[in-house]
C-alpha cells in the first residue's frame, strides 16, 4: 500500500471538530465509533500489514497526530488542520465531560499508570466520571487462573467472570463483566501502543459496552507524570520528536522509521511526477 493512500483517508478535521465529534456520539444512545489517531509510526507499520490496513479502514474517524503526516500531506497538495494529540485529546475530553453525565473508562500502560491518570485528571476536574482505570482488560490465562489487575474489580465483577469463564472455549479470551461500570462507559481511552490498541479496539469494541473508543498511546504516562511531555514551544515547533528521544533514547529505532517515512514519501512524490 502507498503511503499517499493511507494519509488521504485521514479527515482535515481541527482539534475542536474532533472532541465535538467524541462528545456528540458518547451522548447518543446507540453510538459505536472507533477512532485513531494517525501518527508516521501507525502509517508506517500498516503499510506492509493488510490485517492492519482493514483495521484502519473499519475506523469512522481518522485525525492526524502527527507534524510528518501532515507534511506529507502537504506534499501531495491536501491541507491539514493543527494535529490531534492523543494526550491533549484526553484532556479535554475530561474538562468538556466534568460534571456532565457522560462516564470515561482508562484502559493500558504500565501496572497502576491509568489508575494513576484517573487520579491526576479527577484532581484536576473534579467532576469528571471515570468508570474504570486498568491496566489489561480481565482475562482469562492459559492455565485457566483470572487476571485481574488488583483492587480494580467488584465483587459483581468477579461473579460475572467466574459465570462466564466456564463457558469459554478460547482459555486466553478476553471477559465482558456485565457490572455497572463496565456496562456504563460512554468514552474509552486506550494506551497500548500501536498496533495494538487499535487492533483491541476493532476486535472487542463490538462487544463491549462503550459508545467511542480511541487509541491514545502514550498519553498515560504522560498524563500521569511518569514521562516529561515536550515543552509547549517545543511541540509547536514541530520537535516533540526531538525531545522524546532525548529524554528517552531507546526511540531511536523508531525514530528511524520517521526517516523512511521521509524518504518513502519524496519517493511516492517523484514517481508521481515522472
Amino acid at each position: 500500500m502507498k503511503i499517499k493512500d493511507l494519509i488521504f483517508k485521514i479527515g482535515n478535521i481541527s482539534f475542536e471538530e474532533t472532541l465535538e465529534y467524541i462528545i456528540k456520539n458518547a451522548l447518543k444512545k446507540d453510538s459505536k465509533k472507533f477512532i485513531i489517531t494517525i501518527n508516521t509510526e501507525i502509517v508506517m507499520q500498516a503499510k506492509n500489514d493488510p490485517k492492519f490496513q482493514e483495521v484502519i479502514n473499519s475506523a469512522d474517524l481518522l485525525v492526524n497526530d502527527s507534524i510528518g503526516v501532515k507534511w506529507a500531506r502537504g506534499l501531495f497538495g491536501v491541507s491539514s488542520k493543527k494535529r490531534v494529540h492523543g494526550s491533549d485529546l484526553v484532556e479535554a475530553v475530561a474538562k468538556e465531560t466534568s460534571g456532565k453525565s457522560i462516564t470515561i473508562g482508562l484502559l493500558g500502560a504500565g501496572e497502576g499508570i491509568a489508575k494513576k491518570t484517573a487520579e491526576v485528571l479527577k484532581e484536576r476536574y473534579p467532576g469528571l466520571k471515570v468508570s474504570f482505570a486498568v491496566s489489561e482488560w480481565p482475562r482469562k490465562l492459559d492455565d485457566g487462573k483470572l487476571k485481574i489487575e488488583s483492587g480494580t474489580l467488584k465483587m459483581e465483577d468477579r461473579r460475572s467472570i467466574h459465570s462466564q469463564s466456564s463457558t469459554l472455549k478460547n482459555p486466553s479470551s478476553i471477559i465482558y463483566p456485565q457490572s455497572s461500570k463496565y456496562m456504563s462507559t460512554d468514552i474509552l481511552f486506550i494506551a497500548f501502543g500501536s498496533p495494538k490498541q487499535e487492533k483491541w479496539i476493532y476486535e472487542n469494541l463490538p462487544k463491549i459496552h462503550v459508545k467511542v473508543a480511541i487509541g491514545v498511546g502514550g498519553a498515560f504516562d504522560y498524563i500521569s507524570g511518569r514521562v516529561r511531555r515536550a515543552p509547549v514551544w517545543v511541540q509547536n515547533l514541530g520537535l516533540e520528536w526531538l525531545f522524546r528521544l532525548i529524554v528517552q533514547p531507546w526511540r531511536i529505532k523508531r525514530q528511524v522509521k520517521l526517516l523512511e517515512f521521509v524518504f518513502l514519501v519524496i519517493k511516492e512524490k517523484i514517481d508521481e511526477l515522472i
